[in-house]
């Protein structure tokens, strides 16, 4: 056993009740592992969509700002009066960031369990994970096989339990195939490979030509590019083809949920038996599980009325499948770390580069494949 260090650095968010955003670095304590719990040195943590709401607190990083100094640096910035209010339930209070991410494990609890992962490569889902070193249950540790790294295990959890998570929605909810955006994304290409080898047909939304090519070298058979003039009419083709009337869109603003429901309807009415003033009886449903659009979300209603549009999130769809049906999922991504579930990334950097101005802008734009990734314990 290593010996356990008294404090670590932690990366913190607040926003103040007067509207301004504080990002710091502080010391915190390190609390030495209980009978059941182990001390994870945490050397690789990613950046997602789900961290950034959290870290930066809806505030305008145009007027970020530098303070504190070079051995803890601090970074505030405004946030626009009107949305100050939204953000009431978390005012004055100093809150630690990171939902999942991996290391090793330097100290353990007397319990057998705590004990087996003493000196192991783990993943975790745990929270205040942009943090040098995290104390957890053995339960929040997903075990890695010998050899694989913290690198490769940082996004076991967001990403992959997500794409599976998707899947499985279409099979409790009696869909047969899936519509996805921002389908070139670390979590798009995973969705891809899992739907290759688990022989669902799947139907990706991208924005660039370079996106599509991408899926496409993966194996990928329907991908529709909404910057091309043939959009509408190749994702009305695909769904027709595929039979795709459940989709997830992690952009969520705009009007691309209005499209796909318009593209599924246009679909269901091509194939349909015969004609309905009142539209088809295919239900068609979009869940929207991200925020990459910022804007209103608007809808039509062009349609019919057998139509759903909904949120859809990790952790109550975690909940509802239960404990033993969320273990084979964990299991299944820890065989398939390398392959299926590998992620890549634009950039690995240290805790206080993560308050660097440029790079902070950089990472904040959630641009698809330029995920960043913390390596806490990086100088």
């Amino acid at each position: 056993m290593s010996k356990i260090p008294q404090s670590g650095l932690q990366l913190q968010s607040m926003v103040t009740s007067s509207g301004q955003l504080q990002l710091t670095l502080r010391e915190v304590a390190v609390a030495p592992p209980r009978e059941n719990e182990v001390l994870v040195r945490v050397e690789a943590s990613p950046i997602n969509p789900s961290d950034l709401g959290l870290l930066l607190g809806m505030a305008d990083l145009s007027t970020a700002t530098p303070v504190g100094n070079g051995d803890l640096p601090a970074v505030t910035a405004d946030i626009p009066p009107a949305l100050v209010k939204h953000m009431s339930g978390r005012f004055d209070e100093s809150m630690p960031v990171g939902n999942e991410g991996a290391g090793v494990v330097i100290a353990a609890g007397a319990d057998p369990q705590a004990q087996a992962l003493l000196g192991r490569t783990v993943a975790v889902l745990g929270g205040a994970m942009y943090s040098q070193y995290r104390t957890l249950n053995v339960q929040q540790c997903l075990l890695m096989h010998e050899g694989v790294t913290p690198r490769e295990s940082a996004s076991c959890f967001v990403n992959p339990l997500t794409a599976l998570g998707m899947v499985e929605t279409m099979r409790v909810e009696g869909f047969k195939a899936l519509i996805h955006t921002a389908a070139a994304s670390n979590l798009g290409q995973m969705l891809q490979k899992i739907c290759l080898a688990d022989g669902v047909e799947l139907v990706n939304i991208v924005r660039k030509p370079e996106q599509a090519q991408l899926l496409r070298d993966l194996g990928a058979t329907y991908v529709c590019d909404a910057s091309q003039d043939s959009f509408r009419r190749d994702l009305t083709d695909a769904i027709a083809k595929t039979g795709a009337y459940l989709a997830f869109d992690a952009t969520g603003g705009g009007g691309l949920a209005d499209s796909i429901l318009a593209a599924m309807e246009a679909a269901a009415i091509a194939t349909a038996a015969e004609y309905s003033r009142y539209g088809s009886t295919q239900h068609k449903q979009v869940y929207i599980y991200g925020g990459l659009e910022r804007s209103a979300t608007t809808l039509r209603r062009s349609y019919g009325m057998a139509w759903g549009l909904g949120g859809w999130l990790l952790t109550p769809f975690l909940q509802k499948v239960g404990r033993e049906k969320a273990q084979a999922l964990r299991q299944r991504v820890a065989e398939e770390v390398r392959t299926t579930f590998a992620s890549s990334y634009a950039a690995e950097i240290s805790l206080r580069e993560t308050l660097d101005l440029t790079t902070l802008r950089t990472y904040a734009k959630q641009a698809t494949g330029k995920k960043y990734l913390i390596n806490p314990n990086a100088s």
